[in-house]
């Protein structure tokens, strides 16, 4: 009797506690704050993206802050910083008021799934959140940030340098092979933000584009030009003005070496700007600039025009430019002079007084004859020289007008197309479309490669 009654108090004694446990249970669930919601979440290890019945994922840029950092004109690439505001719905993040009255929560932006952005023409890209957490709402709808720092190759037409302007792509999507990945919205406008002007390099605008050959591929345009006060002052301003000094430089006198040594100095510092200019410029692309062969023509002009003086300086003192012209007079010279030594050693051995006065009178118009002489050949070749410099001047002005005309001509037609740039490779998205389309593939978002185990058709 007392062990039955002590058996059904210690059952009711159970029943009681059981549902004294679970009466504190609800009331914890109900009670349970964001903190707790955030760890409950972060259990669930939800770093895999969600799935929906088409194997994707929207995901909608909310904004997006375009700024140009640095230009390399040489190597024709292009650095800049874009932050991206994106929002998605991942419904395994998501809780109803019996889990917890919280209305948002902060999580860990390692510890859920993020979209991670590719950019298909990029050289070098570093990738940071714009904050180490990411807000989430009741709903599972996710609010992220990101910072891209992109390093992207330019094909501008350089080839009327230093006035230029172009587009130069930043190819900004989603992973988003054939069915599957996370489709891209992009905003409408894009905000320029910092300075507009890097370097020598304006940022003209910025805006999306969509791709005329492949579909679902868009890019982001950045519209570039050169501001080109600095290229017209170092380069060719410069060259203008060495140019010009050449051309004047035909109004100092042959005779002296004066006119030699300044146009020696001219070439030297057209070097100088020749070397600065290759430092500054590609010239491996497919239009070099037009600067490049404007500074080869300065070049060979200020370099024939230093030979044609050099030239000139010689025929002022001689009939030839050949120095062996010069050493056989040399030695006829010496020759008549050692005659006249010879003549005179007998005349004094052979002669009388009277025979050795009649000599020296017949040396003294033979030494005055010869320079008679002299001078007549050296004023002939004067007026020869002059007549042949002024010739030179005038073949060297008409050769820079000319040249001025053509270049004006050359400029104003567009004579020169670079290659189009490849961004995307349209073979490889085709082929995964249809690898897609056919077996029913299913990948996972951010990863290009399949399952381990790899199903077909039916046996899915």
């Amino acid at each position: 009797m007392f062990t039955c009654k002590g058996t059904e108090m210690v059952f009711r004694h159970r029943i009681s506690l059981s549902f004294l446990i679970l009466s504190n249970l609800i009331v914890l669930a109900d009670s349970c704050d964001s903190r707790c919601l955030a760890n409950s979440i972060i259990a669930k290890k939800l770093i895999s993206a969600p799935h929906s019945d088409n194997c994707s994922v929207d995901v909608n840029i909310t904004s997006m802050q375009y700024e140009t950092m640095t230009f390399d004109t040489k190597n024709m690439q292009m650095s800049s910083r874009v932050k991206v505001n994106m929002k998605w719905n991942d419904p395994g993040l998501a809780w109803n008021t019996n889990t917890s009255n919280a209305t948002a929560i902060v999580l860990p932006v390692d510890k859920i799934w993020t979209p991670s952005l590719i950019l298909d023409n990029a050289i070098d890209i570093t990738v940071q959140p714009y904050k180490s957490d990411v807000l989430v709402l009741r709903n599972g709808n996710v609010d992220h940030a990101v910072i891209l720092f992109v390093s992207v190759s330019c094909e501008i037409n350089l080839f009327t340098y230093p006035f230029v302007f172009g587009d130069c792509p930043v190819a900004i999507n989603g992973w988003n092979q054939g069915s599957c990945g996370f489709i891209l919205s992009y905003p409408d406008n894009i905000t320029m933000s910092g300075s507009e002007q890097s370097g020598e390099w304006l940022t003209e605008n910025a805006k999306i584009t969509h791709d005329s050959v492949i579909q679902n591929r868009t890019y982001l345009s950045v519209t570039l030009s050169i501001n080109p006060f600095s290229a017209v002052v170092t380069l060719i301003l410069p060259s203008a003005l060495i140019m010009l000094a050449d051309l004047v430089s035909f109004a100092l006198p042959v005779q002296g070496g004066e006119r030699n040594n300044l146009k020696v100095t001219l070439v030297l510092s057209f070097t100088m700007f020749l070397v600065i200019l290759n430092d500054h410029l590609s010239s491996g692309a497919s239009c070099s600039p037009l600067l490049h062969y404007h500074f080869c023509f300065c070049l060979v002009s200020l370099v024939l025009s230093m030979v044609t003086s050099i030239v000139l300086t010689r025929l002022t003192s001689d009939d030839s430019i050949l120095p062996c012209k010069c050493s056989k007079i040399i030695k006829t010279q010496n020759a008549n002079l050692g005659q006249y030594e010879d003549a005179g050693l007998i005349a004094t051995k052979t002669s009388t007084v009277q025979a050795s006065e009649v000599a020296s009178l017949q040396k003294i118009v033979n030494f005055l004859e010869n320079m008679d002489q002299k001078e007549q050949v050296a004023n002939s070749n004067v007026g020869f020289v002059d007549r042949l410099d002024k010739i030179c001047f005038c073949f060297f002005l008409f050769l820079d007008i000319i040249y001025i005309i053509i270049v004006v001509i050359v400029t104003k037609t567009d004579i020169c197309k670079p290659k189009p740039l490849v961004i995307f490779d349209k073979e490889d998205y085709t082929s995964h479309k249809e690898d897609y389309n056919y077996n029913n593939y299913y990948w996972i978002v951010g990863y290009p490669e399949y399952f381990n185990n790899t199903v077909h058709g039916n046996d899915y």
